[in-house]
């Protein structure tokens, strides 16, 4: 099973989560900065910010430019300072590419300039690291639900 991990980080919030991710499932995370070129995935795990309420436009281009035909699934995780938006852009370019995308949008808390400080922490990076672990274990043992 194939599996992959970008991000978008502005502040570097994004980049933690991701790279935490990556360790979990043995891959590297790839900045998206650097147009990186995935290849096939069964899974693709999306990390990204919300900045002024949508994700960023890099990110929004990056998935844009994804061939659907070459990704089964995606996750996405999701920094937030409000623990409410989701990034519901990227969700929406995914589904139309036919690209399945896990139900559950794991979000955690962000921070804008000194609103937040502090997050995301450990214990919510950890928290992002348990939902992909939960993941594969559900997808080991059944289909995974999508939308």
């Amino acid at each position: 099973m194939n599996k992959a991990v970008i991000y978008y980080s502005k502040t570097g919030h994004s980049k933690k989560i991701a790279q935490e991710v990556a360790i979990e499932l043995h891959v590297h995370a790839e900045n998206v900065k650097e147009n990186p070129d995935i290849g096939e995935v069964d899974w693709l795990f999306i990390v990204g910010g919300i900045y002024g309420g949508a994700s960023d436009p890099h990110l929004i281009n990056y998935v844009s430019s994804l061939d659907g035909d070459k990704i089964k699934n995606a996750v996405l995780i999701t920094s937030c300072l409000s623990v409410k938006m989701k990034q519901d852009k990227i969700r929406e370019i995914l589904v139309e590419k036919g690209i399945k995308v896990y139900e559950e949008e794991f979000i955690c808390k962000g921070n804008f300039l000194v609103i937040g400080l502090g997050h995301p922490n450990q214990r919510e990076i950890r928290d992002a690291v348990r939902f992909v672990r939960k993941i594969m274990l559900e997808k080991a043992e059944q289909p995974v639900k999508t939308v």
